[in-house]
C-alpha cells in the first residue's frame, strides 16, 4: 500500500482530502500543528503527527515515514492576515513550503501534490474567467506566496525531478471549515446568522465569486495521484456569484432575518474572480455539487454539531 504524508490534513480541506486518499486505498499520515486544525477532524484511520512544516525535524521525519505521495496543505491562509503581517505569511508558505519540497527531494518522494489558490495569483485585468495560463499578478503577500512555492516546485522538477502537481483552488466551501482559522465568506456568515447577528460585508457585496465544494476539491487530488497527471490546474465551476447572493441564499436557508451590514473593501481583494476549470476537466473532473446543494449540506452539518 503506498503512503502518502497529508500536511495540513487536520484542516478543513485537508481533512477531506485524508479522507478522500483513504477511501482510494492509500496508507495516509497527517502532519498538523492544530494551529487553525482539529483532531475533531481526524480520519481515525489516518497516524497524526503533530508539527509543523518549518521545523527543521521534518527532514527526518519525511526520511522516516518515507512517503510515495506528500500532499501540502498547511498554510498560512487568511489573505488579510498577509497584508497586515507579510513576514509571518512567508515564513509559513514560502520558507515553510520550501523546507518541505526539499526535505521531499532529498527522500525520493515521487509526486508533490501543493494546494494553490487561484483567485489570489491571477491578475485582475486579465480576461475572466481565468484559465492556467492567463497573466499571474498577485494582488497580495498571500496569492506571492502560493505563487512562489508553484515556481519552486517546478525548479525542483527541472532540478532534481520532483513531479509535482498545483492544484490553483477557488473559493472553497463546505463541512468543517471554520469562521476563525480556516475563514471562508459562507462559514463566516453562518456563524452570524447562528448568533443572531448582522453580517457584515466588506464593500458593496457586488463582487463575485467562484464556490466550488469541498468534495469536489478532495476528488481533484486524488485523480492528481495519476502518473500522468501534472503541471498546474484550476480546480474551480467556472461561475460567478456574488457575495450578497451568497448571503441571502444562507439566510433563506436558515430561515433568518439578519440584518446585512456593509463595510469598506479591504484592500488587495479582487472585485471579480471567475476561473476556467476547462484543463482538469478533460482528465475526469467535474464539480458535482451544485452551489444550492453545497449549502444545504453545508448548513445541515453545522446546525448538527
Amino acid at each position: 500500500m503506498k503512503k502518502a504524508l497529508v500536511t495540513g490534513g487536520a484542516g478543513f480541506i485537508g481533512s477531506h482530502v485524508v479522507d478522500a486518499l483513504i477511501e482510494h486505498g492509500l496508507d495516509v499520515v497527517i502532519l498538523d500543528d492544530l494551529s487553525t486544525g482539529s483532531l475533531n477532524n481526524v480520519n481515525e484511520k489516518a497516524d497524526f503527527i503533530q508539527g509543523n512544516v518549518c521545523d527543521a525535524k521534518l527532514y527526518s521525519l519525511v526520511e522516516l515515514e518515507k512517503p510515495y505521495y506528500v500532499f501540502h496543505l498547511a498554510a498560512q491562509i487568511n489573505l488579510r492576515d498577509s497584508i497586515k503581517n507579510p513576514c509571518n505569511d512567508a515564513a509559513i508558505n514560502i520558507q515553510g513550503s520550501l523546507n518541505l519540497i526539499d526535505a521531499c527531494a532529498r527522500n525520493d518522494v515521487k509526486k508533490v501534490i501543493f494546494s494553490s489558490t487561484g483567485g489570489a495569483i491571477y491578475s485582475e485585468v486579465a480576461s475572466l474567467p481565468w484559465n492556467e495560463a492567463s497573466k499571474a499578478s498577485p494582488a497580495s503577500p498571500y496569492g506571492l506566496s502560493k505563487l512562489t512555492v508553484e515556481r519552486y516546485l517546478k525548479l525542483y522538477q527541472e532540478l532534481y525531478g520532483l513531479q509535482y502537481v498545483a492544484l490553483r483552488y477557488s473559493n472553497v466551501f463546505g463541512p468543517r471549515q471554520n469562521s476563525k482559522g480556516e475563514a471562508g465568506v459562507v462559514s463566516i456568515f453562518i456563524d452570524r446568522i447562528r448568533e443572531g447577528k448582522d453580517i457584515t460585508i466588506f464593500g458593496d457585496g457586488n463582487q463575485t465569486r467562484d464556490f466550488v465544494y469541498v468534495s469536489d476539491v478532495a476528488f481533484a487530488n486524488v485523480l492528481a495521484l495519476e502518473e500522468n497527471f501534472r503541471g498546474i490546474f484550476n480546480v474551480s465551476t467556472g461561475k460567478a456569484t456574488s457575495v450578497n447572493k451568497i448571503a441571502k441564499l444562507l439566510l433563506q436557508t436558515m430561515g433568518s432575518s439578519v440584518g446585512i451590514r456593509h463595510k469598506t473593501a479591504v484592500l488587495g481583494e479582487l472585485r471579480h474572480s471567475i476561473l476556467d476549470s476547462g484543463k482538469i476537466q478533460k482528465r475526469g473532473w467535474e464539480p458535482r455539487i451544485k452551489l444550492s446543494k453545497g449549502i444545504k449540506k453545508t448548513v445541515k452539518h453545522v446546525l448538527s454539531d
